[in-house]
């Protein structure tokens, strides 16, 4: 019995599943990275999916790296399956409004309806309705954070690459600026960008960074709702 359950532990810990036998679920959290004890940085990425987006998953599945994508709910609609498939990675999905709209400039019913019908479109291609919101162009005001009834996320290192379609002053910028628990803020509908990325992670592991989603920046603690949130530079503690 003791010989069975060895190679049965053996087996479970070879093919990813649970002693049980439950296999993982797809999208799984990735293995749990302690950021108060390693340096952590989150790469979010914003507006799409594109058709680009594809080879940037492929980008990051080579290197191992989870990251963090904030949908445009009209291009989850175009690009089911590249959400879809984003989120079965591992990464995690956050909600980017419907078509980008300056939620500023909207009614708290108008600001609902933005964030709602991009939960939609994201839960309808992935299974799953985003926790966290990033405003377009980091608009926010009060009507906004209490229609959002979730943690807004926005950013440390702005690489401005929707400026600057430079990728190696992308790459620059990035490793240059990135402190531990920093949120980037990259663009994958910009092909620069996307060609950086390799450059980007390259740079910051020879650093010593770990990739982390931002929901594992944070662990254990959880975002507040209607809080915004720029960084989590506190939790290292070397």
């Amino acid at each position: 019995m003791r010989r069975r359950l060895v190679i049965s532990t053996l087996v479970t810990a070879l093919c990813g599943g649970t002693l049980a036998g439950t296999a993982v679920p797809a999208g799984a959290a990735p293995a749990a990275v302690d950021c108060r004890r390693v340096k952590c940085v989150a790469l979010t990425f914003d507006d799409g999916p594109v058709a680009d987006s594809r080879r940037l998953l492929g980008i990051l599945k080579e290197r191992n790296v989870k990251a963090t994508f904030y949908l445009v709910g009209k291009n989850v609609q175009r690009y089911p399956t590249t959400a879809r498939d984003a989120h079965r990675a591992g990464h995690q999905i956050g909600n980017h409004s419907w078509d980008h709209a300056d939620l500023t400039r909207l009614t708290s019913a108008q600001v609902r309806s933005q964030l709602s019908r991009a939960d939609t479109a994201i839960k309808q291609a992935t299974g799953v309705k985003p926790s966290t919101l990033r405003a377009p162009y980091g608009a926010h005001n009060a009507t906004v954070r209490q229609a959002a009834d979730r943690p807004l996320v926005h950013w440390s290192v702005d690489t401005l690459d929707w400026r600057y379609r430079d990728s190696a002053r992308i790459v620059k910028t990035v490793k240059e600026q990135t402190k531990p628990g920093d949120i980037v803020l990259l663009h994958d509908i910009h092909r620069t960008t996307v060609n950086a990325v390799p450059g980007i992670i390259t740079a910051l592991k020879a650093r010593g960074f770990h990739f982390v989603t931002v929901d594992q920046l944070f662990a254990p603690t959880r975002l507040p709702a209607e809080k915004v949130t720029y960084h989590n530079r506190a939790a290292y503690r070397p």
